[in-house]
């Protein structure tokens, strides 16, 4: 297994090299990248149990006082990358990525959930922070968001504006205008925290 650390300002990077760009808006995420390999014999390339997965890294998270905000799993048989996202309320750094990023690279390994090759990248959230959580649309009140929908909404399906909180199981933000729209959480596809430049 060979690592590669990555504590860059930017989001676009390459594994192996470090960039520390300065940009006007603020801090991007950190990432933490760990090139995994398993000398089991590949049958199958997909990840076997996501469920038991997100069980083992939302176990390290937590235990290290920090808050999971999403796992995903990119790419196919050849690069598959599995990114962990993770959060705290004094924000997380490369030492934290670094530490999530090793506990939870051994306990998968020694579960074999991921058969054959892939790439472990630990991350903040960064400053487009995905709302994936009921609990996020509390926690960031206030704050301008951008959210996808699956149905039109009054004749649409992309918003941007102020979040205004949720109120029974919709979505409360409020236009330019000004006005509000409420969003069922049911039909949300894409949600995150914006900003303006």
């Amino acid at each position: 297994m060979t690592r590669s650390y990555l504590h860059i300002n930017s989001v676009d990077f390459e594994v192996g090299y470090l960039y520390n760009l300065l940009l006007i808006v603020g801090e991007s995420p950190l990432f933490y990248c760990s090139d995994r390999k398993l000398h089991s014999p590949i049958r199958n390339f997909e990840l076997l149990d996501l469920s038991r997965t997100r069980e083992i890294i939302e176990r390290v998270v937590y235990s290290e006082g920090m808050e999971l905000v999403d796992v995903e799993l990119k790419g196919g048989p050849n690069r598959r990358i599995l990114r962990i996202y993770i959060d705290k309320p004094t924000g997380v750094t490369h030492q934290d990525c670094e530490l999530i990023s090793d506990q939870v690279g051994s306990l998968l390994d020694i579960e074999n959930l991921i058969l054959g090759s892939y790439v472990l990248e630990v991350s903040s959230p960064g400053l487009t922070r995905k709302l994936t959580k009921e609990s996020d649309y509390q926690r960031y009140v206030g704050r301008l968001v951008k959210i996808q929908t699956r149905d039109q909404i009054q004749g649409r399906r992309n918003f941007r504006g102020t979040l205004r909180g949720l109120e029974d199981d919709q979505v409360v933000v409020e236009l330019e205008g000004p006005q509000s729209v409420r969003i069922p959480l049911h039909s949300i596809t894409k949600s995150n925290l914006d900003f303006d430049f």
